[in-house]
């Protein structure tokens, strides 16, 4: 395949947080497959006075060979004109849109719709119902999304949004991919050092910007009960407080369980990350809502079990009592969980389970079931005149996918009584 002129609009270095990274990761995988890609970054992003952090951006070094130009004001209405101008002397070939929130829909549905119609855009849509829902967010939405040609979600929840607001065929799921920005996997005891924390001690991890819809708080009322105190468990919240952090530290107040938390409360830098997922046990993610998350990938990277609530995409990718939890939000399900990881020794099994996920040869996102039956067969070269055998006690997709290549379906009876499930599987 040719080399292609490449676009991608959206956050990247110096901002912080892990739509930047992601587009820096982005762009690098572009660079490395040869095309020609080019960043548009913003030069103001939020107005301060929109800003809940102490600020936007990091002190690392830019990523090597990427161009990125701090150009978009995202209030600016004058700005977008003249981006697209210099977007589209670029003639591009693709410009891939990274849109999360309906604030941004204005300004980066008005560019998509300038940008010249020999381009093809590509929305990533990493939200399409906000976490934190304002009125407007519907229509705003709705603006952005019919600007665009194409679009990719990172979650199976994010994609079934999506068609609330277009009926377009090219749409997809692909996983949020698992990012390598971070370093290697280190010593446990080395990262506990690192970090100057006691060695002896039992750490869970709950990392990055601290807002309501995260659940911090659920967290915390976990951690009160007597069995996780008794097994001295401790809790290490890693991240910039987005909310106000007198209501959490009234709440460790009030739960009486200071002494089991220990707060770093500043962003955590590129060059940290590693040390803390890799001195905890267990990263946990106690969400009220959410779509995907970049946490969930960071702790894949560095084989680490995991702790998430049934919300999104969360359960998606954290297979329940394999790589780790799937609690419901109530914070005793999440205490039973604690207690189950430690009493019972679960942290082996569970990292031997990540490593094994990551380090499968090939990775495929696919909407459905039949998508996926579809591709398994073509992997095994099946095609048109081949007989495939399938149940007849089964959903219609299944005998569907078979015929869509060309396949023809032979039904085999099941039994009633246990609908050939072998005996073992029926009797614990």
């Amino acid at each position: 395949m040719s080399a292609k002129k490449v676009i991608i609009i959206g956050p990247a270095h110096p901002y912080r947080g892990g739509i930047a990274n992601f587009n820096n990761c982005l762009a690098k995988a572009f660079l490395e497959n040869g095309d020609d890609i080019q960043v548009y970054s913003f030069k103001l992003q939020y107005p301060s006075f929109l800003f809940p952090g102490k600020t936007q951006y990091e002190e690392s070094d830019p990523p090597e060979g990427i161009k990125i130009k701090s150009a978009i004001n995202s209030i600016n209405p004058f700005n977008w004109f003249n981006v697209v101008r210099e977007i589209n002397n670029q003639q591009a070939d693709y410009v891939v849109i990274r849109y999360w929130l309906p604030f941004m829909a204005p300004c980066l549905g008005t560019i998509a719709r300038l940008i010249s119609s020999k381009t093809k855009i590509l929305a990533i849509t990493d939200n399409i119902i906000p976490h934190e829902k304002r009125i407007g967010d519907f229509y705003l939405t709705k603006y952005f999304i019919s600007s665009c040609d194409a679009y990719l979600t990172l979650s199976a929840s994010v994609l079934d949004d999506l068609l609330k607001f277009t009926k377009s065929k090219n749409k997809k799921f692909i996983p949020h991919p698992i990012y390598d920005t971070f370093g290697d996997k280190l010593d446990k005891e080395k990262a506990k050092h690192n970090l100057s924390l006691n060695s002896e001690d039992k750490y869970l991890l709950f990392f990055g910007f601290v807002r309501k819809y995260k659940g911090l708080d659920l967290m915390l009322k976990a951690m009160s009960d007597k069995r996780i105190k008794d097994l001295g468990i401790k809790l290490i919240v890693a991240g910039e407080f987005y909310d106000n952090i007198d209501d959490y530290m009234n709440l460790i107040d009030e739960l009486d369980i200071k002494s089991s938390i220990i707060l770093k409360s500043d962003f955590i830098p590129e060059s940290d990350v590693k040390n803390y997922f890799c001195a905890s046990d267990m990263i946990t993610q106690t969400y009220r809502t959410a779509t995907q998350s970049g946490v969930t990938q960071i702790a894949y990277h560095f084989e680490r079990p995991m702790l998430v609530t049934d919300v999104g995409g969360l359960a998606e990718i954290v297979p329940n009592n394999k790589v780790g939890y799937v609690t419901s939000q109530n914070p005793s399900d999440i205490a039973d969980a604690i207690v189950d990881f430690y009493v019972n020794d679960r942290e082996e099994k569970f990292e031997k389970n990540a490593a094994k996920f990551i380090k499968a040869k090939y990775l495929i996102g696919v909407a459905n079931g039949t998508d996926a039956l579809i591709l398994s067969m073509l992997a095994l070269n099946i095609g048109k005149g081949d007989i495939v055998f399938c149940p007849s006690f089964t959903f219609p997709a299944t005998a569907e996918a078979i015929l869509i290549i060309g396949a023809i379906p032979v039904f085999i009876d099941v039994s009633k009584n246990t609908f050939n499930i072998p005996y073992n599987y029926l009797i614990p």
